[in-house]
């Protein structure tokens, strides 16, 4: 074949005309998709990477456009085990519970309005007596995300002070988050007390004086320290802050609001067990062990929540009603001790190993045997982590479709899975990859077999 030049590469115009009927965007948005590709493949013939005749180079350029141009954000069977995973939005919800979202929040909503006395009203209003009541605190406040709200707490009650904290509890998560950084962030002032292994009471009393504006004891609920280890409980810090008049505050992270234990999960104490301790104020996230959207979750004493909501801050970091409607309606969700379906991330973490067997079977049952012989189908038993920094030591129960293929590479078969109509995301372990069943909604079963099917 003849070698492909410069000149063989279409104009933007003939590309555009040729997509004209088949994608409805504006043209400044498909005009930067094709120059993008242009300039791809300008590089590639430059390099001589590249053989095809004009008219292969068009259908090439259309076909690329035409993926580009679709929806970014799309729906994916999460075949990592992980359900709370970060990538993937972290709580799954489900379904026809946001269809009956949407159908409250289309148009115009009461957001801000009082229905009954017709003057503005307060969003906090639609969750907060419902999410006080759950954690046993005076009242509530909900922003956009667990560091959005610990960054208010510190900004409002710490800014140009001192603010104590164990040097075991200066945590990092995910994202580069940092107690430090936050704290700084804040305004206010890190004071490091005790060691990395062993805290003492008497090191919160000796690093207070009248610089010291807050007390902050914050949840390690991503790794553990064991062995020679000492920290002061919550009880102990809200006496001696009481002593003091210096409030103290917690970050219990993933947080939760029934007992992990109870649902076999995790020896995770609920939020609600926390504030018997009496601390100001409690931050956590709402789209962790929760189930919600993202979301920070301030609960506490009603002066300091109503001091946090006037902060300037807060309007930079509330939630939209979108937020707002999700977190009610998982809310809604809970029971005195246990949740309803429509708690999708609930659900699927005590989803029992033998329904995951049993779904894992239909799925092979659907499959032909050549299919199975092929890419080296088997079902095997697995243990997951809950995700996000969750219950970091507890492995979960779970069940597995590994893949051995015969005549092509791992990498091959995983990309094949994530870019196929129906994507799929596994993991590899060694040289085989796994779709794992824990974090397959119920209702993609089907979907993960005829991806399976097709790829």
């Amino acid at each position: 074949m003849k070698k492909t030049s410069l000149k063989d590469l279409p104009s933007v115009h003939q590309v555009l005309l040729e997509i004209k009927d088949d994608i409805s965007l504006h043209n400044n948005y498909l005009k930067f998709i094709i120059n993008k590709e242009l300039d791809k493949i300008r590089g590639e013939i430059k390099e001589g990477e590249i053989s095809k005749s004009p008219q292969e180079l068009l259908v090439y350029i259309i076909d690329r456009v035409l993926i580009e141009s679709a929806p970014q954000l799309v729906n994916i069977i999460n075949g990592t085990g992980i359900v709370l995973h970060t990538g993937f939005g972290r709580a799954p919800f489900n379904g026809r519970a946001l269809k009956g979202i949407a159908d409250r929040l289309e148009g115009y909503v009461n957001l801000e309005f009082d229905l009954q006395t017709g003057k503005r009203g307060d969003r906090q209003d639609h969750i907060r007596d419902h999410l006080s009541a759950l954690c046993g605190s005076e009242s509530a406040l909900v922003v956009n995300n667990n560091a959005a709200a610990v960054m208010l707490a510190i900004n409002e009650i710490a800014q140009g002070g001192e603010v104590i904290v164990s040097r075991g509890q200066l945590v990092e998560i995910g994202g580069s988050f940092r107690i430090p950084d936050i704290i700084e962030k804040s305004g206010a002032i890190l004071k490091e007390v005790g060691t990395t292994n062993r805290t003492h009471s008497k090191d919160y009393g000796n690093a207070i004086s009248n610089k010291t504006k807050l007390i902050l004891w914050v949840h390690t609920s991503n790794y553990v320290v064991r062995g020679f280890t000492r920290s002061v409980p919550i009880s102990e810090l809200v006496a001696l802050g009481k002593k003091h008049k210096i409030p103290v505050m917690v970050d219990w992270g993933s947080g939760a609001l029934l007992d992990m234990n109870s649902l076999n999960l995790a020896d995770e104490i609920p939020v609600k067990t926390i504030m018997e301790n009496n601390p100001d104020l409690l931050t956590f996230s709402g789209d962790k062990l929760i189930g919600g959207p993202q979301s920070g979750l301030i609960i506490g004493k009603k002066k300091w929540v109503n001091t946090l909501q006037n902060n300037p801050l807060y309007r930079v970091l509330r939630c939209d009603k979108i937020t707002i409607g999700l977190l009610e309606e998982t809310l809604r969700s809970y029971r005195s001790d246990s949740f309803t379906k429509d708690n999708l991330s609930l659900s699927m973490l005590t989803t029992s190993r033998r329904i995951l067997k049993n779904r894992g079977q239909r799925i092979l049952d659907f499959q032909k045997r050549k299919k199975i012989k092929d890419l080296g189908i088997k079902l095997v038993e697995s243990e997951v982590e809950a995700g996000s920094g969750s219950l970091p030591e507890d492995k979960i129960e779970s069940m597995a479709l590994s893949f051995k293929p015969k005549s092509m590479k791992i990498t091959e078969l995983a990309g094949g899975f994530r870019c196929g109509s129906i994507p799929v995301v596994g993991y590899t372990s060694g040289h085989t990859f796994y779709i794992d069943l824990k974090a397959v909604l119920p209702g993609q079963i089907n979907r993960l077999a005829k991806a399976i099917d097709q790829v």
